[in-house]
């Protein structure tokens, strides 16, 4: 009968029919057979399967409990496992040949069949992501979070399990459902290392690229239970808690990850975290200016040792030395071990990507620079603070001036690919092309290259080690450093963009990249937004007729030698208070200006803390409650010194030796101030003295300040964005005639 009714070969046929999406070939063929046999019970589950596929659901149920309507207990469980077996096999195939939708149907049918199946409501949340129909209530719903918590027994297949943590971590990693699932998964993995290795850059990626470093920490903590001595997550949780302005539990990670560490590298990367905590919290007191001279010394002793087999764990370096410039006011000697640590990078780095590099500098070689004259200049932008951030609010003018008839403009934007700000996505609307990427991320150098980008322009120096590492591959044929912070030092960088006044005269001695003085300022804005200010006097117990000092600074900048000349100014001037920003809940620093004070015989009560605000704007209205503001030294304000300037507020700055000591004196010069510029503690104190007792003197600066806008070099943006277009054209000219 069968041959009758069945062609010969008819199973291969409907295997066939299978691959080839005719299901009702195959349905034909599989009741034929169930007709002929209909004790084997595998055409049952075949058959429902074809059912299912042609979209029959019903019918396909309905055969699978004909299928089983004749067994035992013992025959229908050894049958659902068949059933489950053909099915799970088929949703595999689905996936392997991308019919997701199909095989999330599928494995629907599973969890009906049995919805206890971890791994199978597992593979459901990973189809659930990729079809992009993930709520976040399937964990819930499934009850995928509760079998894990609760069955201890339950087989789970840890790798797919590992799968779909990274893949939560990175598609919806801020919901309730996906930390409690981690807090459950978690423990369940027991390749240690592998989870903590896997989950680390989605981590990363939470707390910087979503703006969340409080879930970040919440992740961070969940590893810590089951790899409380994994050195990496020490310091990563290190780094959060002091973001987090826990000061204290970040000190005690970075001390633990610094004790286990062994090799110098890794005692060096541990100690910058020890590093970041105390002047955080502290400010610059003799206890951090100890620890930075100990992190100096392990800089040198690894500059000696010069390892050149740690691969990608080398570009951790390049910010070894950032906090140097705040603690002194020594820019060759911070230079030279920035330099030091970059060449030892640029090593490593090169052994480590060496095919990759080769690509790209032949490409470099091979281009045709002579189509330089019929094609517009393509401009490169690199950084992670393109946003509502210092470096945001002032490179916005050069973008908008930009000439975009003559020249490309290029953004490339790390750290930004999950982040929603209204900044951010006005550089995008600006340019000819925006590349958007997470914090974490290995095309960047590729795209910039596929770009064919003439002159590259990093906009991060040291702040983010990403940029480091895309700069030091050389993808672009000029590379230039400017605005967000000092030089690199990174041996592929060519020029560092500054001015005549933020780097003294000599400053090319001992500079690393050519300095490329601009004639007039580095920096200039068209002004700045200002909102209602949410301080007044009289709500901080200030009299009407009093002189209020403030100062802007952020913690890490507070140094007590400069705080001390502060309270000399206050002890002078009667009836003066003195305004500072406190950030996060620590008080050492308001202990610090109080301990000070104190010992100048100024009381406690003419020093007022006030919080932080949310908005920038209301930030800059604030600003008009000082009648003088008292920079910092040795690391001035750059944006808040604008601010300040805009808001035509008179202040005192200490001019010295290195960029982050003179961004405040070029930033005066520029606006037509020479009042407040002191060359030496002395006369830091003396301007400072002497605006708070003549305010004549403070209403002269005002207007002066207020008629600048009209003509001053810092208040004209579209004159600066000339100035560094020509510099880009002089830069790109100089460039062929040498390879010529």
């Amino acid at each position: 009968m069968i041959n009758d009714e069945l062609p010969n070969g008819w199973q291969e046929q409907a295997n066939q029919c299978l691959v080839n999406s005719n299901y009702t070939k195959a349905i034909n063929l599989y009741e034929k057979a169930i007709a002929a046999n209909p004790q084997n019970k595998s055409y049952y589950w075949q058959l429902g399967l074809m059912l299912l596929l042609e979209g029959q659901e019903e019918e396909a149920q309905t055969t699978w409990l004909l299928g089983m309507a004749d067994g035992e207990a013992e025959e229908v469980e050894l049958w659902t496992e068949e059933l489950l077996e053909v099915l799970a096999t088929e949703a595999n195939r689905q996936l392997a040949t991308q019919n997701g939708s199909v095989a999330w149907v599928i494995r629907q049918h599973i969890r009906e069949i049995h919805p206890t199946d971890i791994n199978n409501l597992l593979q459901l949340i990973d189809l659930s992501v990729a079809l992009k129909n993930y709520t976040g209530e399937q964990l819930r719903e499934y009850e995928i979070i509760a079998l894990l918590e609760n069955n201890t027994t339950i087989e789970v297949d840890q790798n797919l399990l590992l799968h779909i943590l990274k893949k939560l971590l990175v598609y919806d990693p801020k919901s309730l459902s996906s930390i409690e699932f981690a807090s459950v998964a978690i423990p369940r993995i027991e390749a240690r290392n592998t989870l903590v290795n896997s989950l680390i850059p989605p981590i990363y990626q939470i707390a910087y690229s979503f703006a969340a470093v409080g879930v970040a920490r919440k992740y961070a903590e969940l590893l810590l239970d089951v790899a409380p001595e994994n050195r990496e997550l020490l310091r990563t949780m290190a780094q959060f808690c002091v973001e987090l302005t826990d000061y204290d539990l970040g000190l005690e990670y970075a001390e633990k990850s610094y004790s286990l560490s062994k090799d110098i590298h890794e005692k060096a990367i541990a100690h910058l975290q020890i590093c970041r905590a105390l002047i955080t919290s502290r400010g610059c007191d003799q206890k951090v200016k100890e620890t930075l001279e100990q992190q100096e010394s392990l800089l040198q002793s690894l500059a000696a040792e010069a390892p050149q087999d740690l691969g990608g764990v080398a570009t951790r370096f390049y910010n070894m030395g950032f906090f140097f410039p705040y603690a002194r006011d020594c820019s060759e000697r911070n230079l030279k071990i920035r330099t030091q640590v970059a060449q030892l990078c640029q090593v490593n780095l090169e052994k480590a990507c060496q095919e990759e590099i080769s690509k790209y500098h032949q490409k470099l070689d091979q281009r045709k620079k002579i189509d330089s004259k019929t094609k517009p200049l393509r401009i490169g932008y690199l950084s992670h603070c393109l946003r509502r951030h210092s470096v945001g609010w002032i490179a916005r003018w050069l973008f908008t001036y930009h000439n975009q008839d003559k020249y490309e403009i290029y953004l490339y934007l790390l750290a930004a690919e999950h982040r929603n700000d209204s900044l951010q996505d006005w550089y995008i609307n600006q340019v000819t092309k925006a590349r958007v990427y997470s914090i974490v991320n290995t095309e960047v150098a590729e795209d910039i290259y596929e770009d064919e980008i003439d002159i590259l322009i990093d906009l991060d120096s040291i702040t983010l080690v990403n940029s480091c590492s895309i700069m030091a591959v050389k993808v672009a044929p000029i590379q230039a450093t400017w605005l967000g912070w000092d030089a690199s030092g990174i041996p592929t960088i060519d020029y560092y963009i500054a001015d005549p006044y933020v780097l003294p005269e000599n400053a090319q001695d001992y500079y690393p990249h050519k300095i490329w003085r601009l004639p007039q300022t580095y920096v200039a804005v068209d002004g700045f937004e200002v909102n209602i200010p949410s301080l007044k006097r009289e709500d901080l117990g200030i009299p009407s007729d009093a002189v209020v000092y403030f100062t802007a600074q952020r913690g890490f900048k507070c140094n007590p030698d400069t705080a001390r000349l502060q309270m000399k100014i206050l002890k002078e001037v009667p009836n003066s208070y003195f305004l500072f920003k406190k950030f996060g809940e620590s008080d050492i620093l308001s202990e610090l200006l109080i301990d000070i004070a104190e010992s100048e015989g100024i009381s406690s009560d003419r020093l007022i803390p006030i919080e932080e605000v949310a908005r920038e704007e209301i930030h800059r209205a604030n600003l008009g409650i000082a009648d003088i503001v008292l920079d910092t030294y040795p690391y001035n304000g750059a944006t808040t010194t604008l601010e300040t300037l805009w808001m035509c507020i008179p202040m005192v700055t200490r001019v010295g030796q290195q960029f982050a000591a003179r961004n405040s004196y070029t930033m005066m010069m520029n606006a037509g101030i020479t009042e407040g510029i002191a060359w030496s503690d002395e006369e830091y104190v003396e301007w400072g003295i002497r605006l708070g007792k003549d305010e004549k003197l403070r209403q002269e600066i005002s207007w002066k300040l207020r008629k600048s806008r009209q003509t001053a070099p810092l208040w004209n943006a579209k004159q600066f964005t000339r100035e560094m277009e020509k510099a880009y054209e002089q830069m790109w000219q100089r460039y062929v005639e040498d390879d010529n």
